[in-house]
């Protein structure tokens, strides 16, 4: 596609405005007080399923629907024109089947394992793929990167500088010397292991900053592959399960207090979910320190995203072929991800301008609707991939990089995190 003027200047096209479009009123009328009812979805045996499927959840549950349904089909309309009623209509199956993911992940058994509704997510709609085709009243629906957009955007709203600075010097500098350093080691090795670029970002960023989040960023941030995405997903994932409950062992044998142990996991595992659950194991100091450490590599998806996107049209795109070539400011304000905009607009607003306890009051209500818009995309994907595409990917290439920087990444964490909260370098809490 050709980066023209005309091209740029049809905003009500560009996924990237839309998403901020979405996500800005949603976010403004969350500061400003409101406080929609969301749906309890938590059970622990089949015996509490009726309250989950009660008349009273189910109308909180049609109201964020019918949010959902509304916001997405407003901020698309201008590009969807007579195809909306067909939108609507595809859009309400992926809010079910999002909600469906959703209800499967808030098990208490399930939690406990770390296992969030991304996996529950992809999972329902590769099901309905492989079963069955996808109509094309159904594929109107399927708006992965508008819904990760969107997300993101909500996401930035959690990311608290004040909260991040509790962490002082030591979690500051362990997410400052971790990324940079796990992140070209494992694309170091993609390429080594004749790995595309494409491939090699959205795996390096996935290893290097916070998973899922950070591999979805890095997708939006170079316009990539969704179909690598989802496959850098099911790495993250099936990493998360085995690390969740190796790592909190390994912590206690080599006898390291609980500081070390969690800022060590909350510098190396890759979903916030694994983060609690694994930091939990090994006591509350852990927790403390895992999950701020793995706040401060959250906070750094923006800035990760906005350096990836300026090295990419600067390099020529996928094929790098622009390699060498200087593009214009134009070109590269183009390429940049907008919504990445709406991101830091939000941590911004949401650290400075609203108080810490009216945040602690739309934290539940900001995390419910992000993950309402990002289950909705992992449903997307799964709709429009493959196994057999996600498999043949690469011939395993791919997932050998991701698991040679998971090691390095293990590895380098451990030693920064010893350093760094063992009392080497600072002082011990």
């Amino acid at each position: 596609m050709s980066d023209t003027p005309s091209n740029a200047q049809r905003w009500w096209h560009n996924e990237d405005w839309l998403a901020v479009l979405a996500a800005a009123p949603l976010i403004t009328a969350l500061g400003l007080g409101w406080a929609p009812k969301l749906p309890s979805l938590v059970w622990s045996s089949f015996s509490d399923l009726p309250k989950v499927v009660s008349s009273s959840n189910l109308e909180l549950s049609a109201g964020v629907a019918t949010l959902f349904l509304v916001v997405s089909a407003l901020a698309l309309s201008a590009s969807l024109g007579k195809k909306v009623m067909g939108f609507l209509m595809g859009a309400l199956v992926v809010f079910i089947l999002a909600w469906l993911a959703q209800v499967m992940a808030a098990n208490v058994t399930v939690k406990a394992w770390g296992l969030e509704y991304v996996v529950f997510a992809l999972g329902l709609g590769l099901l309905w793929s492989h079963l069955r085709p996808v109509p094309a009243w159904l594929n109107l629906a399927v708006r992965t990167e508008f819904f990760i957009k969107v997300g993101i955007v909500i996401l930035g709203a959690t990311i608290q500088f004040p909260e991040l600075m509790k962490a002082g010097l030591p979690g500051l500098l362990q997410a400052a010397l971790v990324i940079p350093v796990v992140w070209h080691v494992a694309f170091r090795l993609a390429r080594r292991l004749k790995v595309d670029d494409e491939f090699g970002v959205m795996l390096s960023t996935a290893v290097s900053i916070c998973g899922v989040s950070a591999a979805i960023a890095a997708c939006g941030a170079i316009q990539g592959d969704r179909k690598k995405l989802s496959y850098v997903t099911s790495l993250v994932l099936l990493c998360a399960v085995p690390m969740m409950i190796l790592m909190p062992w390994a912590v206690k044998a080599m006898g390291l207090s609980e500081a070390v142990g969690g800022a060590w996991l909350g510098g190396t595992l890759d979903t916030s979910g694994s983060v609690a659950a694994a930091t939990e194991m090994v006591g509350k100091k852990a927790t403390e320190v895992g999950v701020i450490v793995k706040l401060s590599q959250n906070v750094l998806i923006g800035v990760a995203a906005f350096l990836l996107s300026i090295w990419w049209s600067m390099r020529g795109g996928v094929d790098g072929k622009g390699k060498g070539e200087r593009p214009s400011a134009r070109v590269i304000w183009d390429r940049f991800p907008k919504f990445v905009l709406g991101f830091m607009a939000a941590s911004v607003i949401f650290s400075f301008w609203v108080t810490p306890a009216e945040f602690k009051a739309v934290k539940p209500l900001l995390d419910g609707l992000r993950n309402v818009w990002f289950a909705a995309a992992f449903v997307c994907i799964g709709l429009e991939t493959k196994l057999g595409d996600i498999f043949s990917m690469g011939g395993g290439r791919p997932a050998l990089a991701f698991l040679g920087g998971q090691v390095v990444n293990v590895i380098w964490t451990l030693i920064l995190a010893w350093l760094l909260f063992g009392g080497v370098l600072f002082r011990a809490n």
